[in-house]
């Protein structure tokens, strides 16, 4: 993502957690508080703000939201949803919280292009019990040389999975707020996604060729490293 692409994204997730749906939704949900904790990648990957104290209200909701907008933004080359999968897989097995559910919430915009195969990260964390949501945004028309077309499709083939696992496609920068923040309130209360449909219209199912060609982001890394 581009700096742009990146405050976006970053005003998006700090908005969803200060916002009433959201709370309502960890408070409606079947323990009434939720963990969370936020991650920003690329090639490598680092944990942006740790595992909070638990969220249960509007109040922590505020906390974690204010945190996560003090960070500073950096930029991180090539794209690894596979490492950013990995360290998630950790970091959900070795914090403090003993949870019924187990999500990794993956917002990009563009194919794995270094480390593991995605399928290979996404399989681990579904043996793990984990779900993994994908949220493939596309803000940008310009040319990149890293982007697909069918990204949403990449996503659904190749990067979500588990009990559950939805995605949510963003092409219009319009939308992207609510998109994040529908997303989360169907992760954390379990709402149905038809309800989510009927409400909001941002969650579509996806129609690719079977089988998807899930290193299509590296042998496209190694095509422009060769030129």
């Amino acid at each position: 993502m581009d700096s742009e692409e990146q405050r976006i994204q970053r005003e998006g997730y700090v908005n969803a957690f200060r916002s009433p749906e959201v709370v309502r939704a960890v408070l409606g949900g079947p323990r009434g508080k939720t963990a969370v904790t936020f991650v920003e990648w690329g090639g490598s990957e680092g944990q942006v703000v740790p595992w909070t104290t638990l969220i249960d209200g509007a109040e922590s909701a505020a906390q974690f939201a204010e945190e996560l907008r003090r960070q500073p933004i950096r930029r991180i080359s090539f794209t690894s949803i596979s490492n950013a999968l990995a360290l998630a897989r950790e970091l959900i097995r070795t914090n403090q919280f003993r949870a019924s559910r187990h999500v990794i919430d993956v917002s990009g915009d563009g194919p794995n292009n270094a480390g593991a195969p995605v399928p290979v990260a996404r399989n681990a964390a579904i043996a793990d019990g984990i779900t993994v949501d994908g949220l493939p945004t596309k803000l940008k028309t310009g040319p990149d040389s890293a982007a697909i077309h069918d990204l949403d499709a990449y996503y659904e083939a190749c990067v979500i999975g588990g009990d559950g696992a939805f995605l949510v496609k963003v092409s219009d920068v319009n939308q992207f707020a609510e998109a994040i923040r529908n997303k989360l309130v169907v992760e954390i209360a379990g709402f149905k996604l038809s309800e989510v449909q009927e409400r909001r219209p941002v969650v579509a199912s996806v129609q690719h060729p079977q089988p998807y060609n899930c290193v299509i982001g590296e042998e496209s890394e190694e095509r422009a490293i060769g030129k």
